[in-house]
């Protein structure tokens, strides 16, 4: 070996006071030897599987470090690459060999110390870096919604460039997606579909919150040549929370600030046929001048059934065309009987009002109709309607990370109905 082995020093406990006074080292130690040694340049004792001359390291393939029996034993080995991300090892028992359990990440930069003790118990270590080789192929990342302010029932979207349907892989690409929100909350990721997720938490967003999204997939392995993207940063907040609350049982709408009434409207909802929604939908935006036909949603031209209107104030609540807006022509329905075709029709000074207090991600829910439940995601943001336990079946870190189904094929944009 190419260092001086650390000399033991015996010093008896007996004599511990006596030293004491005498201003020696307690016991098990002296000043010349102390056992907190410098550790010695191990760089000839410890082998590795990184290539020579500065060759970059295939990700693909695992990290190797080792020592000879006689040389003595590993003790510990941290790597970190330029993310600041630890890979994952295994020491073997006798000390011998470690390898990584876990695969490198593409086109990064790693530090790697690996500790020892030789066969007398003196420490050692070597220190090395290498950089690992890029990536061919990327998973992107696009997060919605824009950066903004909105409603407490805004979900948090994750867009892939490429569709991911291993377990496993999803599993990957899942633990490294970060939302953070002030104050904080419970909340899970839902695999909408291979290149869909949304986030949201168990409850609603607490009102005037701060959400912060992010990936720490750069460079992380999905699937076989598929590698992370860098992902761009999103940061939402939310404002006061607005909940419209229509029964269309009693044909009124109740709107709540943070939990308190702010108004009672009369309104109407949809007639026999063409029930509206029940469930809990999302604002999806907002709309000053809207021109409904009866076409857009099948209604043949010349039937009873027919119509084509101007209309303002409409606030968005499916993609299929459910708003809720002014209907000046039916005042004299309004919190008396229904009449829309699916929408929700108020005065045209109500609506100015609901128009002018939503925004997009506010909650608006439905109860008392005949109509069918909102769906979870193939016509708006109906995320709310999963319970809690369901939405978390939809996370691929779940203990049974299988959703219940769920028609994800998206509804055409078709134009309103009134």
């Amino acid at each position: 070996m190419n260092h001086t082995p650390r000399i033991r020093p015996v010093i008896s406990c007996a004599l511990l006071a006596a030293t004491l006074v005498a201003g020696a080292a307690a016991c098990g130690e002296s000043d010349d030897h102390p056992l907190s040694a410098q550790p010695y340049d191990a760089a000839d004792e410890i082998s590795s599987n990184t290539p020579d001359g500065g060759e970059k390291v295939d990700p693909d393939k695992p990290l190797e470090f080792s020592v000879d029996s006689d040389d003595g034993r590993i003790t510990d080995v941290t790597a970190v690459d330029a993310e600041g991300r630890h890979l994952a090892g295994e020491l073997e028992a006798d000390g011998h060999r470690w390898h990584s359990t876990a695969p490198l990440a593409a086109g990064t930069r790693y530090t790697v110390k690996v500790s020892m003790e030789d066969d007398d118990g003196a420490p050692g270590s070597r220190t090395l870096s290498f950089e690992t080789a890029a990536a061919q192929k990327f998973l992107k990342v696009t997060f919605g919604p824009q950066a903004g302010t909105y409603g407490v029932g805004q979900p948090v979207t994750a867009v892939l460039s490429a569709p991911v349907a291993d377990k496993s892989a999803r599993a990957t690409v899942e633990r490294a997606l970060k939302v953070r929100s002030t104050p904080a909350v419970t909340g899970s990721w839902y695999w909408v579909d291979d290149k869909t997720l949304h986030y949201r938490p168990r409850d609603y967003w607490p009102a005037k919150a701060t959400i912060e999204v992010s990936s720490d997939l750069t460079g992380i392995k999905v699937t076989n040549a598929l590698y992370g993207a860098p992902a761009k940063a999103l940061k939402i907040t939310t404002g006061d929370r607005i909940e419209a609350i229509t029964d269309a049982s009693e044909h009124s709408m109740t709107v709540k600030r943070n939990g308190e009434v702010i108004n009672t409207i009369p309104v109407t909802t949809g007639k026999p046929g063409f029930s509206t929604r029940n469930g809990v939908k999302v604002v999806l935006g907002k709309e000053y001048y809207v021109r409904m036909r009866g076409e857009s949603i099948g209604i043949a031209e010349g039937s009873s059934d027919s119509y084509d209107l101007d209309v303002y104030y409409a606030t968005r609540v499916t993609w299929s065309g459910e708003y809720v807006h002014a209907a000046p022509w039916s005042t004299g329905s309004q919190g008396s009987a229904n009449v829309s075709h699916g929408c929700t029709g108020m005065s045209t000074s109500e609506a100015e009002w609901f128009f002018n207090t939503v925004r997009e991600g506010d909650i608006v829910t439905v109860v008392g109709s005949e109509g069918e439940t909102m769906t979870p995601f193939d016509n708006g943001y109906g995320d709310w309607n999963l319970s809690w336990a369901k939405w978390q079946k939809g996370s691929a870190l779940s203990n049974d990370a299988t959703p219940d189904r769920v028609d994800t094929v998206r509804a055409a944009r078709l134009r309103p109905g009134v």
